[in-house]
């Protein structure tokens, strides 16, 4: 007898990588149905079916996460599906830019509008969707942390403004700060949306967990797919032997196995924090700062046209 799915999950970039393996993971409740939500239709598609085979109750929806139209028409589309309850969305998707910077086609810098600003229009609109006791998900990184020691540039905050039109400098070393500092984003955007769910005097949405993810390197998958070929070769066949000897360097199987695990509901879940190598951290001082944090939130709304009131 085949079990109805009566819940929802949404996973961002579920097609391939760290996405597709929460959303596999995730889909072994029977429960559960999970919406792939990428740009590709046909990619989605893939995924879907081969989700299928392993057992999975799962869907295709387009997202291009670098159009504020495409944002809204995917929620659009979502309602107008009919499926059962919202309790889980995972922002997963990502862009990390290794070549010139670009403009997405409503002006922002594309890493920051794929990493952040399309992930806060889809949050917020999903916002009236999510069941009692939901959970949201932000991937971050910990290159977002200069203590980490990652190698990347250290992340530049000075403004919202700055950092939806940094796109005058360019190299290899200028993708890779815009990178971290949407990773930063992410954080600022986690802690905030805790803090005004929180402040809410709706139960409901006072009932929704946010968090934040961090996991870790993971040699071979997509993200370095723009960078020269010599990097992309060290990326896909030297860098995963770095799994055996040094700490938070991860196949996708294992990330996305506890990123699953962070994204499902349940009770008495953690709320506002970060989890990075499998456990709760303290993620960066300056992911800390409110300030940024609200001024982010405050600009991100008017970016995309709506209220940074939590209804």
């Amino acid at each position: 007898m085949t079990t109805v799915p009566t819940k929802t999950v949404v996973v961002t970039g579920g097609n391939t990588g760290l996405g597709f393996q929460c959303a596999r993971f995730i889909g072994r409740d029977p429960d559960v149905l999970v919406v792939i939500a990428c740009r590709n239709a046909d990619a989605g598609q893939q995924a879907r079916t081969r989700l299928a085979a392993m057992g999975v109750h799962a869907t295709a929806l387009t997202l291009d996460l670098a159009s504020l139209a495409s944002v809204r028409a995917f929620v659009d589309r979502f309602r107008a599906e009919g499926l059962p309850p919202l309790v889980g969305l995972v922002c997963n998707a990502g862009l990390q830019n290794a070549g010139p910077a670009q403009r997405t086609v409503d002006g922002f810098e594309s890493t920051f509008a794929v990493n952040h600003l399309g992930h806060f229009l889809l949050v917020n609109l999903l916002l009236p969707d999510m069941a009692a006791g939901s959970q949201i998900t932000f991937v971050s990184s910990g290159v977002h942390d200069p203590e980490e020691k990652t190698g990347l540039p250290a992340p530049v905050f000075s403004s919202t403004q700055a950092v939806a039109n940094d796109v005058e400098e360019r190299g290899l070393p200028a993708g890779q700060r815009r990178y971290t500092t949407s990773k930063l984003c992410n954080l600022y955007c986690t802690y905030e949306l805790a803090r005004r769910l929180q402040a809410s005097n709706d139960p409901r949405l006072r009932s929704i967990c946010v968090n934040a993810f961090d996991p870790g390197m993971m040699p071979g998958t997509g993200l370095a797919r723009n960078y020269p070929a010599p990097i992309r070769f060290a990326w896909n066949y030297v860098l995963p032997v770095l799994r055996l000897f040094k700490r938070n360097v991860h196949s996708t199987v294992k990330s996305g196995q506890r990123l699953a695990a962070l994204s499902m509901p349940g009770a008495n879940r953690p709320n506002g924090q970060y989890f990075s190598d499998g456990r709760e951290a303290r993620s960066s001082a300056l992911s800390h700062d409110a300030g940024n944090a609200r001024e982010l939130w405050e600009a991100s709304a008017v970016y995309v046209g709506i209220s940074g009131d939590i209804a």
